[in-house]
């Protein structure tokens, strides 16, 4: 049985090389949480934090692996949809899609908030309803516009963000790192850490997110190969880049561990005022490339759905000119902006990380499923993994520890998302048997 599903041709263009994917899933992982995690972590595990994030970066790659190869097998959009459907059917697949998508459009509205507050520190206003509904128009709006007039001009969008908060984190490791000596950096206790449980999980959250470059995967060129390198390889170096931050930051910022000194202190430390303002700029630019991140990769959700004929085909029709599902950008730019004026963002927000990790349970369960359907000239062109069976295990066991720690009240909005969405579904499948009767 044949499951590799293309994209629509002649609609959709490629045009997301190498460098695009890469963008894609670092800015999906490294957002507004890199300027205040060191500070929690240094306060839970002190000089074992550079360490900490080496390690997890590695044990996360249980959960990162079994996505590559399931990248290696579609040429299609929609990631966690196409899986899901492929392996267990519609009213999985739909599930799975719309858990998600909510997911990508609460946090896209959460953090033009953020970016609000980051930027009353040049200007008070933007701290006022005002002044907060004002960075939700312009930046949700703008990145609207300019993801309806191309991929190309998205990505590089996320490009020039990627690069304004990139080079400032490496000046700032390349500062601080002769500040770093034996005695903040090589532990002497491997034990002292508080809270091992609740610090891992920390860690493991800050990799969520890296799986936004398959949803975009009908519009990437060559995706069978290019997806799977790009994950490993990125994951691996964000991991690094963590590692060095919090690295420097134990060295520049030591003794007790302030859980409210963010990056900006060590900004501060490092060079005055002046690194205050860069850092802070920084995050802004960081806020910024995780938006372009999510407005670029979650319209690509309701675009597979519609496709698959799980929503209605409103969602998944390309504009003529600029070859973009321009109706599903539109619709998320608008949710996004509802959610972001209403407020109802902070408690939806709470619950978003629960709602990924689900995808990520059912994506992992569907691996065995699509290898079994897969055809030998499939499975030899596919980035298989070695070993059968036991990373999968591994990460499936994994994400279900992490979601077991997740709150009741995440699980009860979860619930009560996931009936929203059945609503739309049955009304499409109902549509769907009219038609063809």
């Amino acid at each position: 049985m044949t499951i590799q599903v293309d994209a629509q041709k002649g609609q959709l263009i490629r045009g997301i090389g190498v460098l695009g994917a890469a963008l894609l899933v670092f800015n999906g992982m490294l957002g507004s949480g890199i300027f205040a995690l060191p500070a929690v972590v240094a306060v839970n595990a002190g000089i074992l934090g550079p360490w900490l994030f080496l390690a997890t970066s590695l044990l996360f790659m249980t959960v990162v692996l079994p996505f590559a190869e399931l990248a290696s097998y579609f040429r299609a959009s929609g990631g966690p949809v196409l899986y899901a459907t492929t392996a267990f059917g519609p009213l999985v697949g739909f599930s799975t899609g719309w858990i998600y998508y909510i997911s990508r459009a609460a946090p896209l509205a959460a953090n033009s908030h953020i970016m609000a507050i980051y930027l009353s520190e040049f200007w008070p206003f933007f701290s006022t309803g005002a002044g907060q509904f004002a960075v939700s128009a312009v930046v949700i709006g703008g990145l609207t516009l300019v993801n309806v007039l191309g991929v190309k001009k998205g990505i590089q969008t996320l490009s020039y963000l990627t690069l304004l908060k990139l080079l400032p984190l490496l000046v700032m490791i390349g500062l601080g790192l002769q500040y770093v000596t034996a005695e903040t950096a090589i532990p002497s206790d491997w034990t002292s850490i508080t809270d091992p449980g609740g610090t891992i999980l920390l860690l493991l959250y800050a990799f969520i997110g890296f799986e936004t470059v398959l949803i975009t995967a009908g519009e990437t060129k060559n995706p069978t190969s290019t997806l799977p390198k790009t994950l490993i390889m990125v994951v691996i170096g964000t991991g690094i880049l963590y590692s060095l931050v919090m690295l420097v930051y134990n060295a520049v910022l030591p003794g007790p561990a302030d859980p409210n000194a963010t990056l900006a202190e060590v900004g501060r430390a490092l060079a005055g005022p002046v690194g205050v303002t860069a850092i802070t700029l920084t995050a802004i630019f960081s806020i910024g490339g995780g938006l372009s991140s999510m407005m670029l990769a979650g319209p690509r959700l309701t675009f597979a759905l519609a496709e698959h004929r799980l929503l209605p085909p409103w969602f998944n029709r390309v504009h003529e000119q600029y070859a973009t599902p321009a109706n599903s950008i539109i619709f998320l730019g608008g949710l996004s902006f509802v959610i972001a004026i209403s407020g109802s963002f902070v408690q939806l927000a709470i619950a978003t990380s629960l709602a990924r990790l689900i995808a990520y349970l059912v994506c992992i369960a569907a691996l065995p499923v699509i290898r079994r359907r897969a055809d030998a000239e499939m499975v030899s062109q596919a980035f298989r993994i070695k070993g059968g069976y036991a990373v999968p295990a591994a990460a499936f066991l994994l994400c279900l520890w992490v979601v077991a720690q997740s709150p009741l009240d995440s699980w009860m909005l979860v619930g009560g998302l996931f009936v929203v969405g059945l609503v739309p579904y049955f009304l499409t499948q109902r549509r769907n048997r009219a038609s063809s009767r």
